[in-house]
């Protein structure tokens, strides 16, 4: 009789990738898309507050549709100047409305074109935010649960326990990410852009998302191991290497599912 699996063996099998993604604007243009749509499971398609105008969030839906990936909402802080990755001090009806238009309107796409949105994964210093202050956490769980059926995807972290209880008072549920090209701190925080380093290389990369993928950990920032129990591994689709990177991953994820 074989044993039964544990949480560590079934993430290591149904483990997802996913890219953010429909975020050029104007004359300003990203490189993965469409092809990296191929490769992926998910799709976080920006919502125009940080980046991503009407005809590039529209085609990445398009292209999500076309080969099946879902789709979920990303959005921000209003702040295009910024890319999203300034904090923006907002009351909590100030946040919530952000929230709602830019859902809605990403929910509204979706149906157009004969989909469905998934989940929505708060972007930049949002999704920052959201991981170390408690009333952000209920500002945005508070908006999605008022959609139906909508999962938010957070990162994965020793707060993981914290987060599923809370997520149960609003009937919502919750997916848990990690970054195969970002360095991790040694209490599970990603590593401030401004520090040296704190983006992978590639190689550096691929070797995290083995790490991800057969032990569900990261080497910190210090050397130290760290547990990150995540569902799904995320690929910044504003690296210029990402659709490479994409494709490797997918090969070590299928790997590990034979």
């Amino acid at each position: 009789m074989s044993k039964a699996k544990t949480v560590s063996d079934n993430l290591m099998q149904n483990i997802l990738l996913n890219c953010d993604l429909g975020e050029d604007f104007g004359a300003w243009k990203m490189s993965v898309e469409p092809a990296i749509m191929e490769v992926i499971d998910q799709a976080n398609i920006a919502c125009g507050f940080h980046g991503g105008d009407p005809l590039a969030i529209e085609t990445a839906i398009k292209n999500a549709v076309d080969n099946n990936v879902s789709i979920g909402a990303h959005p921000s802080y209003p702040d295009l100047v910024g890319f999203g990755r300034r904090h923006i001090a907002m009351s909590a009806p100030e946040l919530q409305a952000c929230l709602r238009y830019q859902i809605s309107a990403l929910k509204g796409l979706c149906e157009l074109h004969g989909s469905n949105l998934d989940y929505v994964k708060p972007h930049g210093a949002l999704y920052n935010d959201l991981v170390k202050n408690e009333s952000i956490r209920a500002c945005v769980m508070t908006v999605i649960a008022e959609f139906s059926s909508l999962q938010l995807m957070l990162q994965a972290g020793p707060w993981q326990e914290m987060f599923i209880k809370e997520a149960q008072q609003f009937d919502i549920e919750l997916q848990f990410e990690a970054f195969i090209d970002r360095r991790y701190t040694d209490d599970g925080y990603l590593t401030s852009r401004r520090v040296p380093g704190a983006v992978l290389t590639v190689e550096e990369a691929l070797t995290q998302a083995q790490q991800l993928i057969q032990q569900q950990k990261v080497t910190t920032q210090s050397g130290q191991p760290l547990t990150v129990m995540a569902s799904t591994l995320c690929i910044h689709g504003d690296n210029s290497v990402a659709l490479g990177l994409a494709q490797e991953v997918r090969k070590l994820i299928e790997k590990s599912r034979v």
